[in-house]
């Protein structure tokens, strides 16, 4: 792969300063995010935090008046009432929250990072055991979300494919005889054909939505809130983000009490998995933009910025089928020009914004490879020489992990 050579020194050169000014970009960006959310929650419900607060001294004068108690003491009382609700003791029945089926679901909220805080260890040995137990526990449930992104990005490649192939068919693109994984479809046919992030993305979304749909449905007629109550409440849990203001099968009876907590629990799983992955081909979108946005404010003094031709020499920034097109190269060989000079394996380059929003057939670099050889069935070479030094492949985050440790250990 031809590559356009650039003065040492130029900022353009430096993979240190991109990733630091990526960083820096997004730092700057999440501050503004925060910034501006803080800004409109505060606009929006500092007037109802007033109103309540207005409603409930006047509920404690009233009540102070009516049965003769001293504000102090009442207040006294209160306080306690929240300590004994710290503890888990509650004026209406719940379910014991220590019992095994209560000890279970507080372990689930703890190893998917959840953390509703409805129940927490009041001994110093819980509390010991929490921080060993947790330590390994979320470890292990992220790379359980990591393995579930892998296989559910091989399935979506397969289905995408197969209905990529059906599609020529019917255009008479694809000979009708040609099974699907033979030589004429594989290497001619669909050679430049790669799936899309932007489908990926969209199908998980939709998949997030039906789980979210489904399981606010079965909320609003079991636990008794309203759909947008449940709606909320399923974001806020399978984001494992984890409020806690709303907590499903807290009840101490239900009806068909173990038929509900089997699918509360399926439904958390499910959708944990699933935003949890469409997290992480979101997190590539964000950062092609951060590339892009980066290379409008690179430095205007560095003449080979402006040449067209210095595309050339950057070989994630792809166009589909473009790389096949001008070299020739199958996806077999393909595997090969992963990095770039440097030896940068999957670094996520941006592809051009024209083409990044002209097209949804223009598929982000770091997935994009990924998804192209599960649907084509050829392995990853990056794959091959990781195991080699003990490091598995991966999608998103866990890939970017293992690519970078394994470049480490190839250096030495």
């Amino acid at each position: 792969m031809m590559s356009i050579r650039r003065p040492k020194g130029c900022c353009c050169v430096s993979h240190f300063n991109e990733d630091n000014g990526r960083f820096v970009l997004l730092a700057v960006l999440i501050v503004a995010y925060l910034t501006a959310g803080a800004t409109i929650f505060s606009v929006i419900e500092s007037p109802s935090e007033a109103e309540a607060q207005h409603r409930w001294n006047w509920t404690l004068q009233n009540f102070s008046q009516i049965f003769n108690i001293s504000l102090p003491e009442l207040r006294a009382f209160l306080r306690s009432y929240e300590a004994a609700m710290a503890a888990g003791i509650r004026a209406d029945a719940l379910r014991p929250r220590w019992d095994f089926t209560g000890a279970f679901y507080f372990v689930g909220t703890v190893v998917s990072t959840i953390g509703f805080g409805m129940s927490t260890p009041a001994t110093v040995a819980g509390k010991a055991f929490l921080i060993v137990y947790g330590l390994f526990g979320c470890a292990g449930t992220i790379l359980f979300f990591n393995l579930f992104l892998e296989r559910i990005i091989s399935l979506l490649a397969l289905v995408m494919k197969a209905c990529h192939e059906r599609q020529l068919r019917r255009s008479g693109l694809l000979p009708p005889t040609c099974r699907r994984g033979s030589a004429i479809s594989d290497a001619d046919s669909l050679i430049g054909w790669k799936p899309s992030v932007y489908h990926v993305m969209l199908i998980l979304g939709i998949l997030a939505i039906i789980i979210s749909c489904c399981a606010s449905a079965m909320y609003t007629a079991v636990e008794g809130w309203n759909y947008i109550d449940s709606l909320y409440y399923c974001f806020v849990t399978f984001s494992t983000i984890g409020f806690g203001d709303l907590v499903s099968s807290q009840n101490a009876v239900y009806r068909n009490q173990g038929l509900y907590r089997f699918g509360n629990f399926m439904f958390i799983l499910m959708g944990v998995c699933c935003i949890y992955s469409l997290f992480n081909v979101i997190s590539i979108v964000i950062k092609q933009v951060l590339n892009w946005m980066l290379r409008k404010f690179r430095c205007r003094c560095c003449p080979d910025c402006h040449k067209p031709t210095a595309r050339l020499g950057r070989r994630n920034a792809i166009t589909p089928g473009s790389r096949f097109r001008r070299h020739n190269i199958s996806v077999e060989t393909d595997g090969q020009y992963d990095s770039d000079t440097e030896g940068r394996r999957l670094s996520g380059e941006m592809i051009s914004m024209r083409d990044l929003t002209a097209s949804n057939k223009v598929s982000l670099a770091l997935l994009q490879k990924q998804l192209s050889e599960t649907a084509n069935g050829y392995p990853r070479n990056v794959c091959i020489n990781t195991r080699q030094n003990g490091f598995s492949g991966g999608v998103g985050a866990l890939a970017i992990m293992n690519n970078r440790l394994a470049e480490t250990s190839d250096s030495r």
